[in-house]
């Protein structure tokens, strides 16, 4: 019995080697299949060389054009008037900004003003018997002399001896005297110097101002002033001027400024050069961060592709019989996203969209779109 049953094994055994060897042989005979080229389809474009307007980005924030920072000359208690000294307050061009106490001052004034006077008065006697010829003019300055009113100028002298008798007697520094104390009286009160806005106090009705202190900001809202900072290689194309484009941040408001200055000098430290942009918008307010887009220059003969397709060694992709190909292209522009390229003859088919692992010798296949697609 066990004779049988390793005889039967034994059988089995064999037959299932033979059955193995024979799959594999047919296995091996089996023609293996044929690898299909792989062709990645492609976007392209044909060259057509035209004008190219180079546009250069910049940012910056806004500030009036026109602004005067308060200072005072003299010291005193800061009189309350109608208008409250607040941020935010209008003033007309004129109007008094701040008004301080001068009533100390102003007798002082009035003083020498009267010294003045009186000293024309007495002189008056010896101009009617001495200077017959010259006692009506000065009486009738004598006669307009009002102390609550600017002194009138002193009248013009005609000859040498009046000259010397009315030097001599001390009216020409009494009256430059009382000159520069009416001028020292005229800074207690400060006035707009154009109708605008205050936009900093740092004073309060009643507080005690003090010579050579700070007492706010005054600016002009009418029209308001960018500065950019711009490479020294666009120097060249900047002209005052120029229109530019300038939107906000959430790109929901367009407003149209004019390059109205250009820096003639270099900064040595950023190697950039700094052009003001002129703005008028009654929305705009001082701070406002504003892009701007300048017209810089037109380039001919040009064309304008994504920067992802220009190799580091200045060359593009082209189709040319289902092959990749690189050309050399000569660029003259660079903005963040895009670069303007010469030197690409037209007609060529280049690369619309960059493709991951290309290389020159790649078989491709263009990508063609129905004139529907390409108009959305």
């Amino acid at each position: 019995m066990r004779n049988y049953i390793l005889s039967g094994i034994g059988i089995l055994f064999i037959g299932f080697s033979i059955f193995f060897a024979k799959k594999l042989i047919d296995e091996k005979n089996k023609p293996k299949p044929i690898k299909e080229k792989v062709v990645k389809t492609v976007l392209t474009d044909t060259v057509v060389n035209s004008t190219i307007q180079i546009v250069i980005p910049a940012n910056g924030s806004l500030i009036a054009k026109r602004r005067v920072e308060i200072y005072s000359e003299v010291e005193g208690i800061f009189k309350p008037s109608n208008i409250l000294f607040k941020p935010g307050q209008e003033y007309r061009k004129g109007q008094t900004l701040i008004r301080v106490d001068a009533s100390e001052y102003y007798s002082s004034v009035q003083s020498a003003k009267s010294n003045l006077y009186n000293d024309i008065a007495a002189i008056m006697p010896d101009l009617r018997l001495d200077f017959t010829d010259v006692f009506p003019k000065w009486e009738k300055y004598l006669s307009s002399f009002d102390l609550n009113k600017t002194t009138p100028e002193l009248p013009k002298m005609t000859s040498d001896k009046e000259n010397y008798f009315i030097t001599g007697r001390g009216i020409v520094s009494s009256y430059y005297n009382v000159k520069n104390l009416e001028q020292r009286l005229s800074k207690y009160n400060i006035h707009a110097p154009f109708s605008g806005i205050l936009t900093e106090a740092l004073v309060t009705e009643g507080s005690l101002v003090r010579g050579g202190q700070k007492l706010g900001e005054f600016i002009d809202p009418s029209v308001y002033e960018m500065e950019v900072a711009l490479s020294k290689s666009y120097a060249s194309m900047l002209k005052v001027g120029e229109t530019v484009k300038l939107t906000n941040l959430d790109k929901t408001e367009t407003y149209t400024g004019h390059v109205s200055r250009v820096n003639g000098s270099v900064d040595a430290t950023t190697q950039t050069i700094t052009a003001y942009i002129d703005v008028k918008d009654n929305t705009l307010k001082e701070g406002l961060y504003l892009e701007a887009q300048l017209d810089a220059r037109d380039e001919e003969n040009a064309i304008e592709i994504d920067r992802g397709l220009l190799s580091e060694s200045n060359e593009i992709f082209i189709v040319r019989d289902s092959l990749l190909d690189v050309m050399p292209a000569k660029p003259v522009y660079f903005s963040e996203t895009k670069v303007v390229l010469k030197e690409v003859p037209n007609g060529t088919v280049i690369l619309k969209k960059a493709v991951p692992g290309a290389y020159a010798g790649m078989l491709v296949k263009p990508f063609k779109t129905t004139d529907k697609t390409d108009d959305k």
